[in-house]
């Protein structure tokens, strides 16, 4: 077996990522032209699958008023891959991230069925097995 790339891992999440795998409440304004956009958190919990790592969230704010969090992973020593920054329009700014504790998926109350979509249709694309995560 080949080794796994982080290009890869990049290519199949960006490949995996729909309307139906963003956060629900704004599903309606998901588009194929910024198809980054409310993909961060089941994105970073995907990842942290794949790369361990620490899960972190920051503030969006808009005006200096926060309207929302945005979530990507940091992995040892230090780097920090966000693959869904480009979702954010220049007037929203996200602040420095602080490290949260990742739920277990068995306590995922939102975005548990977004996630395991992102998660199989990755697992998938990348040719891994679609094993339980705790």
């Amino acid at each position: 077996m080949r080794p796994l790339l982080l290009a890869d891992i990049e290519h199949a999440v960006r490949a995996s990522w729909s309307a139906e795998t963003c956060t629900p409440e704004f599903r309606a304004r998901w588009t194929g032209d910024n198809p980054a956009r409310d993909q961060c958190g089941v994105t970073a919990l995907v990842l942290g699958d794949l790369l361990g790592g620490a899960l972190m969230r920051g503030e969006v704010h808009v005006g200096g008023v926060r309207v929302d969090f945005h979530w990507w992973n940091r992995l040892e020593p230090g780097i920090e891959i966000d693959l869904t920054r480009e979702q954010f329009a220049p007037e929203e700014t996200v602040t420095e991230g602080v490290v949260v504790p990742r739920p277990p998926v068995t306590e995922l109350r939102r975005l548990r069925e977004e996630y395991e979509l992102l998660r199989t249709r990755v697992l998938e694309k990348l040719g891994l097995p679609n094993t339980p995560v705790r």
